[in-house]
């Protein structure tokens, strides 16, 4: 296939006259590219064949520009309308707007009733924490035993109670039917009056819920028919805008119809366009046809002039060679002719050959040893010059390796001076860390005596807590004539239920001791006169060897 250029073809002249051929080996580039082969096209034909083979990314360009410029358009008018208030999507707006700050105050209302439920149900969970905490209080062990010995007491009162009973129904065994009929009396005035009252504070209760519910539904009622105004209201208004809606729709439907129109007219006008251009196409293809055939006929021509001179070229070789072959045949004849005479000259000639050859040998051998002495010298030359050069080349690796020598050093005592401070850094953070450790476990044990602290005041509090309770109670019981002794048993200071001594160092608890053997009993919290004796027996009469208070 023939190569393309830019600029007019090969063998034609600006006036499209062709041009010779070019001189022997001047057709033929470096690359191998045979410039008779070569098509060269002017600027204005690589812009004509250029826009004609990208002729559809052009007008696919050209399309996404005007499509590019509607789009455009449509939203800068969409950018302008969108705020306007006499439009249908600026009424839709406002109503919108309307709603969410309806919705908004509806919300506030509901917050504000959701912070008061919440307060309530604040409270309520506070009394139930209260409860549960008393509850949980009444629980613990301490507080069980004191209500035990509570339930002690009042089953003596009552045990108590049951004897005067018994005495004093010995007493009023006479009249025991009409104090029978009193008491069942009283009880049953009592009672009713009770049930009245019960009764009453229900239907206070039944009838404030009525009225409350009441009130609330009246108030969804109205809730109701304002939504549903609202919905009416709204509904108009939808219909209202539906009918714009259609109209702007026929009329936008109407726009469109005519953009078809004026679209399928255009698209018309450019299928005739591209008609005309297929014309004008067909136009230059057929021009070009000419002048592919023009230069055809040319180049026939050419290669007819080319074998002609061919042909003529062989003829004179001929006649040449006729020529030799008769003077050869001229030259034989005089060769047998005077072969004596050119025998004789051929000796002279080798004798005199060889003379010239020993003299030409001479020289050769003199030129040879003067070019080896020339060859010697300039050896000797360029090894005196390798010496300095290698010589010259050890003094500067001599001075490198100083240099780096010298560089190794700096580096070897930076890395020592960085040595030093890595170790003075290590030795820092190991005394930070040691100092750490024994800060953190200062801090442990302040913490510990300070949660021991904690402890002790919280075992004091519950203590005087516990023994404020206990006191009221016991004072109350005293006050209805009730037996206090398992009370106060069951209150005596000290927490932890056991029988040793009280610890004044440890809130005042009083631990248990239980014995070595299997058993696991407690220890008794009296003292017989056996334990004297096995005292005595065990450890003699001395004074160290006192009671430490384990037992009392």
């Amino acid at each position: 296939m023939a190569t393309v250029m830019h600029g007019r073809r090969k063998g034609q002249q600006r006036d499209g006259k062709s041009l010779g051929p070019n001189v022997s080996g001047g057709m033929m580039l470096p690359d191998g590219t045979d410039l008779r082969q070569v098509t060269v096209l002017s600027k204005q034909d690589w812009e004509r064949i250029e826009c004609e083979l990208n002729r559809k990314n052009i007008q696919d360009e050209m399309v996404r520009k005007i499509r590019e410029d509607r789009e455009e358009q449509k939203r800068k008018s969409k950018e302008i309308i969108k705020n306007w208030g006499n439009t249908i999507a600026g009424q839709r707006q406002r109503k919108l707007e309307a709603r969410r700050i309806r919705e908004e105050k509806e919300e506030e209302e509901r917050k504000v009733i959701d912070l008061e439920e919440a307060k309530f149900q604040a409270q309520q969970r506070k009394e139930a924490i209260e409860k549960a905490k008393t509850q949980q209080y009444y629980q613990t062990d301490r507080v069980k035993a004191f209500h035990s010995a509570l339930t002690l007491t009042e089953v003596l009162k009552e045990r108590e109670a049951q004897v005067e009973l018994k005495r004093l129904k010995e007493m009023a065994m006479i009249d025991q039917d009409k104090e029978y009929m009193k008491i069942n009396q009283e009880m049953l005035d009592r009672s009713i009056q009770a049930d009245q009252a019960k009764a009453r504070l229900r239907i206070e209760a039944a009838k404030k819920t009525a009225d409350f519910q009441t009130s609330q539904i009246n108030e969804h009622l109205q809730t109701q028919d304002k939504i549903k105004v609202e919905d009416c209201k709204e509904g108009d208004e939808l219909k209202k805008l539906a009918v714009q809606f259609q109209i702007e729709k026929e009329r936008l439907e109407s726009i469109r119809k005519d953009e078809r129109k004026s679209l399928m007219k255009e698209n018309m006008q450019q299928i005739h366009d591209v008609e005309k251009m297929k014309i004008l196409q067909q136009r230059q293809d057929e021009e070009e046809d000419e002048e592919c055939r023009v230069f055809a006929a040319a180049k026939r021509k050419m290669m007819k002039l080319r074998a002609q001179k061919e042909q003529d070229i062989h003829r004179e070789k001929q006649a040449q060679l006729e020529r030799i072959r008769e003077k050869l045949a001229a030259q034989m004849k005089q060769k047998i002719s005077d072969e004596e005479g050119r025998i004789k000259k051929a000796t002279e000639e080798t004798e005199q050959k060889r003379l010239q050859e020993e003299r030409s040998k001479e020289e050769k051998l003199l030129k040879d040893i003067r070019e080896q002495a020339q060859h010697r010298n300039k050896q000797l030359k360029e090894r005196e010059e390798k010496l300095k050069k290698e010589k010259r080349e050890e003094l500067e690796m001599l001075e490198m390796r100083r240099e780096a020598d010298q560089i190794f050093r700096q580096n070897e005592f930076e890395k020592g001076i960085r040595r030093r401070h890595e170790a003075d850094h290590l030795k820092n953070f190991h005394i930070d860390q040691y100092n750490e450790r024994v800060n953190k476990e200062e801090e442990a044990k302040r913490a510990e005596l300070a949660l021991d602290k904690a402890n002790v005041e919280l075992i004091e509090k519950e203590e005087a807590q516990f023994q404020e309770y206990a006191k009221k109670v016991i004072d109350h019981c005293k006050e209805g004539g009730r037996n206090v002794y398992p009370l106060q048993k069951a209150a005596k200071e000290g927490a932890g239920g056991g029988l040793g001594p009280t610890f004044p160092g440890k809130g005042g608890i009083r631990p248990s001791y239980m014995v070595c053997d299997k058993s696991g009993v407690q220890m008794p919290h009296y003292q017989r006169d056996t334990t004297d004796e096995t005292k005595l027996q065990v450890n003699g009469k001395n004074p160290s060897k006192n009671r430490l208070g384990f037992v009392w």
